[in-house]
């Protein structure tokens, strides 16, 4: 493999790398030319506003092609087109052999929910104090236990009993949720979601954790739960608020993340015709809302 390393403004940014994946690249990636100097700019603003500007002023660009002669014809190609002006080839060069795979698993190590629960990929042992953990590895769905609304969910859910109880974990995504529940004693578990590959993901996590449960589409749930778990993002959870309250039974629980801070007054409004939310938790911005069913 060889990379073909480019500079280039902000304007001509998109054209570039239209032009390398028309060219055959295997990859394109871009990153600020001025990283780790003191014109370094951040294009990430806080959880759920736009950025405030589309890219960096100058950016490196970094194409991969399975032969020099290839990256080599790539450079030559750009060279002569209009929009390449204000570009710059920085050269082309050899990546070394890497196990990929490994270097991906690295990246991905074991997370703690509490001292005693934890998230463990498949290749990695559990650390000896985990008396609890869910196996789960990195995939296409939503929820590995990195992001701080899964975190606080599971954390809620293991200062819990729930023995004997009903779950519903709604917007399942890797059915991580779910999973927890089952850890700590609930039996009879529904979780759905709009995503066939969610469900299909949900599924195959629960068969890898010895957990039994029922993965569906939304219409799989029916009737009232004594936990209901939604871990979506503010807007369509004050959409499905008259959903999720009518799910959850008299003395029920409701669990509702995905949510900034800044949004806790607009979900209170939301649900307050059924139930009334309290902020239980937070971690980096977000807020994990809760509430009993009277």
């Amino acid at each position: 493999m060889f990379e073909l390393v480019l500079l280039a403004p902000e304007s001509a940014v998109e054209s570039v790398g239209d032009a390398l994946v028309a060219l055959d690249a295997l990859s394109v990636s871009v990153e600020d030319a001025d990283a780790m100097t003191a014109a370094e700019s951040a294009l990430f603003g806080e959880p759920g506003m736009p950025p405030p500007k589309a890219g960096w002023q100058r950016s490196r660009v970094v194409a991969l092609f399975p032969t020099e002669a290839a990256a080599r014809e790539a450079a030559g190609l750009l060279l002569l087109q209009d929009f390449f002006e204000g570009c710059a080839v920085q050269g082309v060069q050899a990546v070394p052999e890497q196990d990929w795979v490994r270097l991906t698993q690295s990246q991905f190590a074991p997370v703690e929910i509490t001292p005693s629960f934890w998230i463990v990929p498949t290749w990695h042992e559990p650390p000896a104090a985990a008396e609890q953990v869910i196996r789960l590895d990195p995939g296409l769905a939503f929820g590995t236990g990195t992001h701080p609304t899964t975190r606080m969910c599971l954390r809620w859910t293991a200062q819990h009993d729930w023995a004997g109880q009903r779950v519903l974990d709604y917007g399942c995504g890797s059915g991580i949720l779910a999973i927890g529940a089952a850890k700590f004693g609930a039996h009879d578990i529904v979780a759905v979601d709009i995503d066939p590959a969610a469900v299909e993901s949900t599924q195959l996590n629960a068969a890898a954790n010895h957990v039994t449960l029922a993965a569906g589409l939304p219409e799989l749930a029916a009737g009232a739960f004594d936990l209901v778990l939604a871990n979506i993002l503010a807007t369509p959870l004050k959409v499905l608020a008259p959903l999720l309250c009518a799910h959850v039974r008299s003395g029920g629980h409701l669990v509702l993340a995905g949510i900034l801070a800044r949004q806790a007054d607009e979900l209170r409004e939301a649900y307050a015709p059924w139930m009334a939310l309290e902020v239980s938790d937070e971690t980096d911005g977000w807020i994990l809302m809760t509430a009993v069913k009277g």
